[in-house]
């Protein structure tokens, strides 16, 4: 899978079992009423395991210089989990999901079903917010393992 370009998010949650995050490629929309993503997530990991005990993900869309925001919520990052959070400017949106300010864009929303295949888990999240960056903006994308910009992201 790694020939193939994708848009590099860092996906977020926060609430009662507690607050996380990893940059996830895995993210396309489902539909737009209600407008809807896909969040594949692997079942081992601990942002997997906290954002389906809180019900809740936003989905940050990452632009071309927030390149160590996707590595700093990397599984190779270390590190603890609230150190993550030190990359960036943080805030809740609807949910109680961190969103990042300067992210490309910003889908907020509740978890409504789960797929398990596999290793992973496909979120079905229905929106609550969504947020895009002002003016045009490039993107950061991960391909053949290696973060690389795309033009004409936002505008």
């Amino acid at each position: 899978m790694s020939r193939i370009a994708a848009t590099v998010h860092v996906v977020t949650t926060d609430g009662p079992a507690g607050r996380h995050g990893a940059t996830a490629t895995s993210v396309v929309s489902l539909t737009d009423q209600p407008p809807t993503l896909v969040v594949c997530l692997n079942l081992s990991s601990l942002t997997h395991r906290l954002a389906s005990a809180n019900g809740i993900v936003a989905v940050n869309a990452l632009s071309a210089d927030q390149e160590p925001v996707a590595r700093a919520f990397s599984r190779s990052s270390g590190g603890a989990p609230d150190d993550r959070f030190s990359h960036g400017d943080w805030a809740p949106l609807i949910t109680g999901a961190p969103v990042l300010a300067h992210a490309l864009a910003v889908f907020d929303g509740r978890i409504v079903s789960e797929i398990v295949v596999g290793t992973h888990a496909a979120m079905v999240v229905q929106l609550e917010a969504v947020r895009f960056a002002k003016g045009p903006t490039d993107g950061l994308s991960y391909h053949r393992r290696r973060y690389r910009p795309y033009s004409g992201a936002a505008g």
